[in-house]
């Protein structure tokens, strides 16, 4: 029993493991999505893209890329990808888990592409690093309080009805991983841009990866503008604290 129950539940430690070997490869410089430094304010704006690109190999930047995403979103799609396998005859699961996750990655190597292309255009147009830090971060910052960035959450937290047979059972997998990548993407796609310009490029990263995966944690909300944060998160972690204080405070002996 004991042993069929791991069989069963030892993918979801897949996710995470993956996560936390890209995680220990990017600590050890095995990737940087983030463009290099280079002083675009001396040269015109097409020899500043030439250089961009000279200094940016497409193959670098899409591993690099590749490696972020796995790193940053491989726990997020726990939850989602529990859904395809439960909705799976068991003989299928493998199967439809792997197109779940190519529809999901393929999803973010395609925004991947389109972020680091205005990210290069924009280093080249911007002379001013900390300038381009900051138009990153105000649009993040306008993207976050958006309704549409409401819109996109909405969406990841939808989970569609598969198909268990055939054809329809490969092509819904596949789908259901474009359709969540395309909502992951858009809630995120702004979150990324700070990430692709910053020096402190790992370091951002972690902050991002926690705050995107506390947010997730929130359910569905009306479309508006207004902040979107970590409140669950914190009170998550203020209950388990003050749990944690009252367990550890001796009870007042009576009389």
């Amino acid at each position: 029993m004991t042993g069929a129950l791991h069989r069963r539940d030892g993918w979801a430690l897949a996710l995470p493991l993956a996560s936390a070997i890209a995680w220990a490869a990017l600590a050890a410089g095995g990737g940087n999505a983030a463009l290099p430094d280079f002083c675009a304010a001396l040269v015109p704006l097409s020899a500043s893209l030439d250089l961009a690109l000279a200094l940016n190999s497409p193959a670098q930047l899409s591993a690099a890329w590749a490696l972020m995403i796995v790193a940053m979103m491989a726990p997020l799609i726990v939850i989602p990808l529990r859904h395809v396998r439960e909705r799976s005859f068991a003989r299928r699961r493998i199967r439809a888990s792997l197109l779940f996750a190519l529809g999901y990655f393929a999803v973010w190597m395609m925004a991947g592409a389109a972020l680091q292309a205005a990210a290069l255009v924009a280093r080249a147009a911007i002379g001013d690093p900390m300038l381009l830090v900051a138009l990153a971060a105000g649009t993040a910052l306008v993207w976050q309080a958006s309704p549409a960035k409401q819109w996109f959450l909405n969406r990841c937290h939808r989970f569609p009805a598969l198909a268990a047979f055939g054809a329809a059972a490969d092509r819904d997998a596949l789908s259901f991983g474009m359709s969540h990548g395309m909502a992951c993407a858009g809630a995120c796609w702004a979150l990324m841009l700070p990430l692709l310009v910053t020096r402190l490029h790992f370091t951002a990263m972690i902050a991002v990866a926690l705050f995107i995966f506390a947010e997730r944690l929130e359910g569905p909300a009306p479309l508006g503008w207004r902040w979107r944060g970590c409140g669950k998160a914190m009170r998550i972690v203020v209950g388990q604290m003050r749990m944690w204080l009252a367990g550890r405070t001796p009870a007042r002996e009576v009389g």
